[in-house]
């Protein structure tokens, strides 16, 4: 169920995706009187075919969903009647070649514009941006931060969830800023301006776990090690663990915290744990091996157990945010264009060196984004359609044969030189970015199979 509920989560946010994207293409060229031949969502054999509108545009959805086309009448691909050859996309002017081919991309800018505003509007659940232990020997402990405080600002930006801290925190490092000054608060409600360095963050550190390179860690309540859930088949299941169950004891050593429990696990992969445990009335002991699993390229251990959780306490660090319609147009406009610009700039210090390719991901991690942002809830779908649009976007801006941003690169060369490039030179690039996308393509398949065989 699961899977199959992952499979409908992607393939609805590539179709959406892919339907704007298209869509914006399609509109352009019939505001400039081009004449539509086919609208495609997905390649190969038609699986649905319809004719329709004044020029009996194809409209067809294929077998494989991975992509789409607006194929539009050109000389270049077959011959064109005399009365059409004013409709015809190769006729047209340079300028309406560039409009037509950069709708595209814009679509789906404007959509994750949307996605944003209806995100900001409808609500969602964060958790306060509140410090738990520093991380000695960081960034954040050379800037003097204390577990307990709540960031409330960071350079000009006011900081409401720990997904903002956090965005905001990458985006800087990025830029490597030397003198960040961050705003806290503490228990007692005094005031505190940190300065935090980030100009020796490397790329190395630009990672799931950017937030501990630099010393920081999000507050979690103290909880007791109590299990609450028991996953089929994990290796606490396999030695006799029950919900209720609390773990007093593991190998001799007290256990008075829930991390406590942790710490044994993860340092103890495919060891023999003895645990002494108070089931009900009765104090019992069982020998549990945890299983190994790979955690940023290291070996840990799992028993696959979950802790019972206080939800009162739980829910005190949570914040719910939204905002009006006008306002939350205005954060949607931004988000957007700063989430744009964070895309380019990894992009490019992917290309430099200074951020390794392990960032880049391929269909099967975005499907698994898809389907888990999906069972969060509405709020967290909404967020993930965004972000896949932005990045589509982006990646069709880029100057590579092939794609959108690889025509535009052509069309502004025509406006250069006052003509178009020779066929034979736009053959060579198709085939070097043909090469490239592949290449592409290869290493994020590879990213994607080595996150799923190591997690």
């Amino acid at each position: 169920m699961t899977l199959l509920f992952t499979i409908i989560a992607f393939v609805f946010a590539l179709s959406l995706l892919i339907v704007f994207h298209e869509f914006g293409h399609y509109l352009i060229a019939r505001l400039y009187n081009v004449k539509v031949l086919r609208f495609s969502i997905g390649f190969g054999r038609p699986l649905i075919k319809k004719y329709w509108g004044r020029d009996q545009t194809e409209w067809v959805i294929a077998a494989f969903p991975i992509g789409g086309y607006v194929k539009m009448l050109d000389e270049r691909e077959g011959e064109v009647a005399p009365e059409d050859l004013t409709r015809s996309f190769n006729r047209k002017p340079v300028t309406h070649r560039f409009a037509i081919v950069s709708a595209g991309p814009i679509a789906n800018f404007l959509l994750a514009i949307l996605l944003y505003w209806l995100l900001f509007m409808h609500g969602f659940s964060g958790m306060k941006p509140v410090l738990g232990p520093i991380i000695p020997e960081t960034p954040a402990a050379m800037a003097a931060f204390e577990s307990g405080e709540t960031i409330v600002k960071i350079g000009s930006e006011p900081i409401l969830t720990w997904q903002d801290a956090r965005w905001i925190l990458l985006a800087r490092a990025i830029e490597r800023s030397p003198n960040l000054i961050v705003e806290t608060l503490n228990q007692d409600g005094q005031v505190f301006w940190r300065k935090m360095d980030l100009s020796k963050i490397n790329a190395d550190d630009l990672d799931a776990d950017f937030l501990k390179k630099i010393g920081l860690n999000i507050y979690q309540p103290e909880i007791k090690p109590v299990i609450a859930q028991v996953i089929k088949n994990g290796a606490g299941d396999r030695a006799g663990l029950l919900p209720n169950d609390e773990i007093l004891f593991v190998n001799r050593v007290k256990t008075v915290w829930w991390k406590d429990l942790v710490r044994q696990i993860r340092d103890n992969p495919e060891q023999l744990l003895v645990m002494e445990i108070q089931r009900g009335n009765t104090k019992i002991s069982l020998n549990v091996t945890p299983d190994v699993a790979i955690e940023n390229g290291e070996q840990i251990g799992k028993i696959g157990v979950g802790p019972k959780i206080d939800r009162s306490r739980l829910e005190n660090l949570l914040v719910e945010v939204s905002y009006p319609a006008g306002t939350a147009m205005i954060r949607a406009i931004v988000k957007t264009w700063e989430t744009s610009v964070f895309t380019l700039q990894m992009i490019w210090k992917m290309v430099m060196g200074e951020v390794s390719w392990k960032n880049l991901s391929g269909p099967i991690t975005i499907a698994d984004y898809a389907g888990k942002s999906a069972q969060m809830g509405i709020a967290s779908y909404l967020g993930f359609l965004a972000l896949i649009s932005i990045s589509l976007g982006v990646l069709n801006l880029l100057p590579i044969p092939l794609l959108d941003g690889g025509h535009l690169m052509y069309y502004v060369i025509e406006i250069i030189k006052g003509s178009p490039l020779s066929e034979k030179a736009m053959e060579i690039g198709q085939q070097l970015g043909m090469m490239l996308l592949f290449t592409l393509m290869a290493f994020a398949v590879y990213n994607d199979i080595n996150r799923f065989i190591s997690s």
